[in-house]
């Protein structure tokens, strides 16, 4: 089983065929992705359950759907154990972008954290759970395939934000400020964290 998520609604890749009560069940197949994400748009469901026989083949098949992103980011924690994480449209989040030339995913996490944040001195302790999340730019929807990583650093300077990605905060979170933010994140941000 996988969660794409559309905002916070999911859309849950599975091989069950489940009771219908607050949500739609559709078949994998071509054109019910459109469909899965015209139905989240309606307040009265909470999910959508697209559903193929091959567990093998679920998240293949679904990505091919829609024009996939790739993107690095990572969780990263300093040397009191805090996390780092941004303020992005009113929003937490942790650092991540796109992948660029031919950089592998590593490269573009470590590349990406760097930017976003003005962090250095980082180092890759290991790979995470890989998030999905669909988003439209430019009338057209599109999936963000991001993969994650968790790092260390003992980076003590200042913490910059990239305000032309449309951050306007960067800071260093303890576990108890984490629990605060995540009230204002993203669904896919709070499974990792």
């Amino acid at each position: 089983m996988y969660k794409v998520f559309v905002g916070d609604k999911p859309i849950v890749l599975t091989t069950r065929v489940e009771e219908e009560n607050g949500f739609k069940n559709y078949p994998l197949k071509k054109g019910n992705v459109k469909k899965a994400l015209k139905r989240l748009n309606k307040k009265s469901i909470r999910e959508v359950h697209l559903i193929h026989k091959n567990s093998d083949m679920l998240l293949e098949k679904f990505l091919k759907e829609l024009p996939n992103v790739v993107a690095g980011g990572g969780k990263v924690y300093n040397a009191h154990g805090d996390v780092l994480f941004i303020l992005r449209n009113d929003k937490w989040d942790l650092p991540k972008g796109k992948t660029e030339g031919d950089e592998t995913i590593e490269e573009t996490a470590l590349r990406e954290v760097a930017e976003e944040t003005g962090v250095d001195g980082l180092e890759i302790t290991k790979a995470l759970e890989t998030t999905y999340h669909i988003f439209k730019r430019n009338g057209k929807y599109k999936i963000k395939i991001t993969y994650w990583f968790e790092m260390k650093t003992t980076f003590k300077g200042d913490l910059y934000a990239q305000e032309e990605e449309g951050i306007t905060k960067v800071a260093w979170l303890n576990d108890k400020q984490i629990e605060v933010a995540l009230q204002h994140s993203y669904a896919n941000i709070k499974l990792l964290v």
